[in-house]
C-alpha cells in the first residue's frame, strides 16, 4: 500500500544508493529520499513529496 501525497511517517532507512536513501513506510512500501545519505538501519521522520501509483513508487523529503 503506497502512502499519500503529503502524510508524514517515521521510516526505517533500508538502503543508500549513490543519489539517496530508501525508506521503508510502515505498510511495508519504499520509498526514495533524494540527496540524502542516512545510515541503514536509522530511522528518519519524512514527508511524501510524490507518489506513481502505476511503478508503484513514491519520493519523499525530510520532514
Amino acid at each position: 500500500m503506497l502512502p499519500n501525497v503529503g502524510d508524514v511517517f517515521s521510516g526505517k532507512v533500508v538502503s543508500t544508493v549513490p543519489f539517496g536513501s530508501f525508506i521503508e513506510h510502515p505498510a511495508g512500501a519504499h520509498g526514495l529520499l533524494h540527496g540524502q545519505q542516512a545510515e541503514v538501519g536509522s530511522s528518519v521522520q519524512v514527508k511524501v513529496l510524490a507518489v506513481d501509483a502505476e511503478k508503484q513508487r513514491f519520493s519523499l523529503e525530510l520532514a
